[in-house]
């Protein structure tokens, strides 16, 4: 599961197997129709699962928490990485 910050400063969230690759996709115009109006910035968050359908329940709930909860986890993350 993978957040992409988007040039307005909108998160998208996907799941794949390759995050750089398919972060590499959004750049180049592939794939979600989300980044048409706002090009891709920057691959911000990922997040490993187990499995295909961990990853679909991970990603449906984080597409349902508002912006400011994903922003949130982003922080979560950065300290997590900073210690």
């Amino acid at each position: 599961m993978y957040l992409v910050r988007a040039a307005n400063t909108a998160l998208y969230c996907g799941i794949t197997t390759d995050p750089q690759r398919r972060f590499q996709q959004h750049l180049n115009g592939k794939g979600a129709r989300f980044f048409q109006s706002s090009p891709a910035q920057a691959l911000v968050y990922v997040e490993g699962c187990l499995d295909k359908p961990s990853a679909l329940k991970r990603e449906y709930a984080i597409k349902r928490l508002p912006k400011s909860a994903k922003e949130a986890l982003l922080r979560a993350q950065s300290n997590l990485l900073l210690g």
